[in-house]
């Protein structure tokens, strides 16, 4: 038989390390080692008991297990348009300027196919978010990577950017609260990094899930004056509404890239269920109080992950947002891969090495507070009793 080999773009990248690392914990759960995880961004909370109530309600009626439209039911888009002018002042038209998705993470495949020819050049921050690499590998773009460091404030330096042959790039992602340093956005990045698209004729895609969570000033890159001309926002409402796997998520940009999008996901997808479209409408309209009393178990959350980083040696900075803790090891350890290793085994306490998210991520570890306040606090007492 005449071998068969996989398409070219298979051999561009690897299996997610989350999909390959949490089968060893499974394994080692199975051996009976009792892992507690603080990998992985999954949310454990419960979403607003409205959305639940609303999705087993719809669910019920007669005629909702049918094709929906690609664009997501009016009732969707229009609390998208909501939300953003309620939480960020930006005003959406919800007919021609929101997408709903099927999470952003499907996004960012969407706007790659979108916007990217083979050959085209992306800008990929260092370290940053591991999809943004593998899908411009995926659609054979050449990546050019854009370094964040701690000595940068882990902002673009762009007299650095000015450098690089830009009439090759067409695309470039940032994301902001930052995933994994956690550093907040701030308007004036967001107005440099407009200018800089609109001078250079770049697409700016934002990725902008984590601004809810413990962050009292939730920012999107659309508050800027001519964001709309060459940004694109993706939100998601995995880790502000506790929804990571009823992949709720959206976009928002012009009407000219809505459409370009649309092109593309109408022909990969078939819409999204219609009872989980109306039970998200509800999450977007949650009140205040909502986000206060989630960000209020966050915040004990984070306290009990940084007396775990500071167990572990590692430096960090207390004005960091999102669902995580980014730490910097200590000089005489080897790699955040073999420190990481070592907590797992020795402790029993699966965290995540800095170096999956690129190169600037190497001398790092980050603790996800999606787990409760018990198992972290005794992975504190592991982490100290071992290490």
């Amino acid at each position: 038989m005449k071998k068969i080999q996989p398409a070219n773009r298979v051999s561009e990248i690897q299996e997610y390390y989350f999909s390959r690392k949490l089968r060893e914990v499974a394994r080692l759960n199975a051996e009976g080692r009792d892992i507690i995880s603080l990998g992985i961004g999954g949310p454990d909370r419960m979403p607003p008991a409205e959305v639940i109530d609303t999705l087993c309600e719809e669910a019920h009626k007669a005629g909702v297990h049918s094709y929906q439209p690609y664009v997501g039911i009016p009732e969707l888009r229009m609390a998208m348009s909501r939300f953003y002018l309620r939480h960020y002042g930006v005003e959406l038209d919800p007919s021609t300027e929101i997408q709903p998705l099927i999470g952003s993470k499907e996004g960012i495949l969407h706007v790659s196919l979108a916007f990217l020819n083979p050959g085209d050049g992306v800008l990929v921050p260092n370290p940053g978010y591991p999809t943004y690499t593998s899908v411009s590998r995926l659609v054979g773009a050449e990546i050019f990577s854009y370094d964040l460091t701690e000595e940068g404030g882990w902002m673009p330096d762009f007299e650095a950017l000015e450098r690089l042959p830009l009439d090759r790039i067409k695309l470039m992602w940032i994301n902001y609260p930052h995933m994994p340093t956690g550093t907040p956005a701030t308007i004036e990045l967001f107005k440099k990094i407009v200018d800089f698209g609109r001078r250079h004729g770049i697409v700016i895609a934002h990725d902008n899930p984590y601004s809810f969570i413990l962050n009292d000033s939730p920012l999107s890159i659309l508050q800027v004056e001519g964001a709309k001309d060459v940004a694109i926002e993706m939100n998601s409402m995995s880790k502000s509404h506790n929804m990571a796997g009823w992949r709720m998520g959206m976009l928002a940009s012009n009407p000219t890239f809505i459409q370009w999008i649309l092109k593309v996901k109408s022909n990969i997808d078939s819409g999204q269920f219609r009872p989980v479209m109306l039970a998200a409408v509800k999450g977007l309209d949650a009140s205040d109080g909502w986000y206060a009393e989630l960000n209020e178990v966050y915040a004990r959350r984070r306290l009990l992950a940084e007396k775990i980083m500071t167990a572990l040696g590692c430096s960090f900075d207390t004005t960091q947002r999102g669902l995580f803790l980014w730490g910097r090891i200590p000089d005489n350890e080897v790699s955040s891969e073999v420190m990481a290793d070592r907590v797992l085994y020795g402790s029993r306490v699966f965290i995540t090495p800095g170096f999956i998210f690129g190169s600037n991520g190497e001398r790092y570890l980050r603790i996800s507070l999606c787990a409760t306040e018990e198992k972290l606090a005794e992975a504190l007492e592991r982490i100290e009793k071992t290490l």
